[in-house]
């Protein structure tokens, strides 16, 4: 304000308002996340884990092997195995059930215990996973991790999409000393 009372139009444009400044933050890191996660779903090439066909037959093996037929379920324990063509899954536990109407088929697998996912260079990692054969999506949760060549993504929760390739991390329950407030983290690497 000028000493007559009059505010000063110049000195008003000079400093942005609170909800604007708000504003123009969420847009840049709107813009900054979907820039990284084109980076990061450009570099997947032909071997992704997305678009994947998850028609294909599954084959399994484990230390152990519990066919639970009254509850449709098999129960693998013991560095288990699990491929459908060239997508490998390896875990600890890994609880498979399926419908038995007219044919065997799989309906959900659910693993525990260091899982792994790997495709082609792609690389997923959590405590957890579920892949569900019917919505064709896998689902990893606790200290997830991405590794696709030299870029990483880590977090609480990693979606992937096999029809549409379609890869998200959320900070879900990953809250640690290292990503307070379940924040995605990542590393990108750049070409020379």
């Amino acid at each position: 304000m000028a000493q007559d009372g009059v505010s000063n139009p110049a000195m008003t444009k000079t400093r942005p308002s609170l909800r604007k400044l708000a504003l123009q933050g969420l847009a840049a890191g709107a813009l900054a996340g979907a820039t990284g996660a084109l980076a990061f779903s450009s570099i997947a090439g032909a071997q992704s884990l997305g678009s994947f066909d998850s028609n294909q037959p599954v084959s399994f093996g484990a230390d152990r092997i519990e066919l639970q037929d009254r509850q449709n379920r098999v129960v693998l324990s013991g560095s288990v195995e699990i491929t459908q063509g060239d997508l490998r899954l390896t875990a600890q536990r890994t609880t498979i059930a399926y419908n038995d109407t007219n044919q065997l088929t799989i309906q959900r697998l659910d693993a525990s215990g260091n899982v792994v996912v790997t495709r082609g260079n792609e690389r997923a990692r959590g405590d957890a996973g579920v892949y569900d054969f019917n919505r064709k999506t896998i689902v990893l949760s606790g200290n997830v991790g991405l590794n696709r060549s030299g870029d990483s993504l880590s977090g609480g929760r990693l979606v992937i999409d096999l029809d549409s390739g379609l890869s998200s991390v959320d900070g879900s329950g990953a809250a640690t000393s290292d990503r307070p407030g379940g924040r995605v983290s990542g590393t990108f690497a750049v070409p020379d």
